[in-house]
């Protein structure tokens, strides 16, 4: 297996740096290849640097074979206790820790007996489940990691010197975010080969052997749909009417696409956008938008296309909120509907994502939802266009590579 770049995450470093020695076992979790081992690494040598002893750091990747016998949390407590150093604080990294069986318990256990401070990745939304949070409450928090934003995509990217930033977009939305790709050629064989293989991998590995499911084909047609309906309102019951109508595969309940968007979404492939009524502040339990989490893999699967452009920089905007703390859902105010809502603790800001206001027609179809809304929060309409604009009866005009290059 190719080893991917070690690149310097300065967003998760930090986080990583704010909670070292706190009584919380950090939990690092996110897509394969995304970037967690490397970060846990780039951690630990961290560390070394600031005098901490080789022998007070304790390092297990369970995807290697050196550890594939450590199976149950029995054996991971007796490795680490026999581990553990004469004098001094531990400092222990378990890479894929789902691979344990009740790994938590062994986790727990070494959190309460000894001075150690804890960090742990998994590529799969299980690792903390009802039962293990419940175990573990108030003891843990999680850093949730995605592949690259632009930002970092910039700074360790490589690309010909005419190129500007516009250039450099294209090639992000074209190939993604995963750090892996920045190594390879930039060409479509060498870079849809990688990504194939990470798609292949979370289906496989965190999907279908774990769940003791063999329906291959299904996952890659639901997969494909929401890639082809991003950006659009969609529920499991249409969803499993237009899966049937294809008759490529048997009758499909409404029940199984909800169960596999389910293991879907904890695997991290795939993250819902649900529907927020604006007007009555609840979650509405109907219709959600689902976003594939690269661009690179949604491009992989469907072909390269510039016909949906405007879905894909609304994919990138998703994500980037995101990673900004935001919780994002899709609006509902009335009839009108707006792309996110975007919420973190007292604030709000409604954003609309399109590739141009230069047309009037669209201009219209944008600016309306956000002008109906009658709250003080902050409005944006998010687009490609380089323009002296920059509001409109108080709503926010905003280049998109401005947006994801700025300050938050």
């Amino acid at each position: 297996m190719t080893q991917d770049p070690l690149i310097i995450r300065k967003t998760y470093l930090n986080r990583l740096r704010q909670y070292q020695n706190k009584d919380f076992i950090k939990v690092i979790t996110g897509i394969r290849r995304c970037g967690k081992s490397s970060l846990m690494q780039l951690f630990i040598d961290e560390l070394l640097q600031t005098g901490v002893p080789e022998e007070n750091i304790i390092h297990f990747n369970f995807e290697v074979v050196q550890y594939e016998g450590i199976s149950n949390y029995h054996l991971l407590y007796d490795t680490l206790m026999d581990r553990m150093p004469a004098s001094g604080r531990a400092y222990i990294f378990l890479d894929e820790i789902q691979h344990v069986e009740a790994w938590e318990k062994a986790v727990n256990s070494i959190r309460v007996e000894t001075d150690a401070d804890i960090y742990i990745t998994g590529s799969n939304a299980w690792l903390l489940s009802s039962e293990i949070a419940t175990l573990l409450s108030g003891r843990y928090v999680e850093i949730p990691m995605l592949p690259l934003s632009f930002r970092e995509y910039l700074d360790f990217g490589t690309f010909p010197a005419e190129w500007g930033n516009r250039e450099k977009f294209d090639r992000y939305l074209q190939y993604g975010g995963f750090p892996g790709v920045s190594s390879l050629p930039q060409e479509n064989e060498p870079v849809n080969g990688f990504l194939q293989g990470i798609y292949n991998t979370v289906i496989v590995k965190d999907v279908l052997s774990r769940h003791a499911l063999h329906d291959v084909k299904m996952f890659d047609q639901l997969v494909k749909f929401l890639c082809q309906n991003t950006g659009n309102l969609v529920s499991p019951s249409n969803i499993a009417g237009f899966l049937s109508s294809q008759g490529k595969t048997e009758s499909v309940k409404s029940a199984t696409v909800s169960r596999y968007l389910d293991l879907l979404e904890k695997a991290y492939i795939v993250y819902p956008a649900h529907r927020y009524d604006i007007k009555g502040k609840e979650l509405l339990k109907t219709l959600s938008k689902y976003y594939v989490v690269d661009t690179g893999i949604r491009n992989m699967l469907l072909g390269y296309s510039n016909t949906d452009l405007g879905y894909v920089i609304e994919t990138v905007v998703f994500f980037e909120l995101l990673r900004r703390g935001f919780q994002v859902f899709t609006g509902k105010y009335y009839a009108r509907e707006v792309d996110f809502c975007a919420v973190k603790q007292d604030r709000k800001i409604y954003y609309q994502v399109t590739l141009t206001m230069m047309d009037e027609a669209v201009r219209e179809r944008e600016l309306n939802p956000l002008m109906a809304i009658k709250d003080n929060y902050e409005k944006v309409i998010l687009s490609m266009d380089k323009t002296y604009v920059t509001d409109y009866e108080g709503i926010k005009y905003q280049n998109i590579i401005d947006f994801l290059l700025g300050e938050w």
